[in-house]
Order: C-alpha cells, then sequence, then structure tokens
C-alpha cells in the first residue's frame, strides 16, 4: 500500500469541512441543546476525519477499510443528528441546505475511497 497524505483526500477534506460547518453552528446555540444534542454531533462529525486519517496511517488496506466502515457509521450518526437538530429547529433552512450540499458529497466519497481501497493489489 502506497502512502498518500489523507490531507489531500478528498474524501478527509470534504470531512473536515462538515466539522467544521458543524462547529460554527453548534457554537451558537444555548447552553441546554449545546450539553444535549451539540456535543454528540460534534463528536460524531469531528469522528468522520478522524477514522479517515487514522485509517490512512495503518499498514494494510485492510485496516484502512475498517476505519472507513467506522467514518461511514459517524457520518450516519451525523446525518441523524442534523435531521434532529432541523426538526427541532436549531438550523434554519440556509444552514440546512448548505450541510445538505456537503452531506450529498460526502457519502458517494467515503463509499468511493472504501471501494478504492486494497483494489489494485488484486
Amino acid at each position: 500500500m502506497s502512502f498518500y497524505p489523507f490531507e489531500e483526500l478528498k474524501v478527509f477534506q470534504l470531512a473536515e469541512q462538515l466539522a467544521d460547518e458543524v462547529w460554527d453552528l453548534v457554537i451558537s446555540w444555548k447552553y441546554f441543546e449545546k450539553e444535549t444534542m451539540g456535543k454528540q454531533l460534534i463528536q460524531a462529525a469531528d469522528s468522520v476525519g478522524a477514522n479517515i486519517s487514522e485509517g490512512s496511517g495503518r499498514g494494510t488496506p485492510k485496516d484502512n477499510q475498517r476505519f472507513i466502515r467506522i467514518a461511514r457509521g459517524s457520518f450516519n450518526e451525523t446525518k441523524y443528528w442534523l435531521r434532529r437538530a432541523h426538526k427541532r429547529n436549531l438550523l434554519n433552512k440556509a444552514q440546512t441546505e448548505d450541510l445538505k450540499k456537503i452531506i450529498d458529497n460526502l457519502g458517494p466519497c467515503l463509499n468511493g475511497y472504501l471501494k478504492s481501497i486494497g483494489a489494485s493489489k488484486q
């Protein structure tokens, strides 16, 4: 497996963008919202990029794939919390649309990256 800096991966850049956008939104919420669902939302969003970066540092494609699968789980958890935030009127329409653009790109990128890992070794 050749080393490719995770910071240059589009999938990582999208994950980082999502995490930063989530942080910027949650930081302005009231105390109760931040302490209940805000912390969980931030942790889930941060976990996507963290798992991409950790997987890229592993020695085998199989290890990397495992971390990308974990990243996909965190991605889905992030989507869940964003749905709850929207339903509870913590996100306005423009914020929701901005996040949806990132999510609509990140999901397929995660799947594509997972498929690409180790594909050339077969």
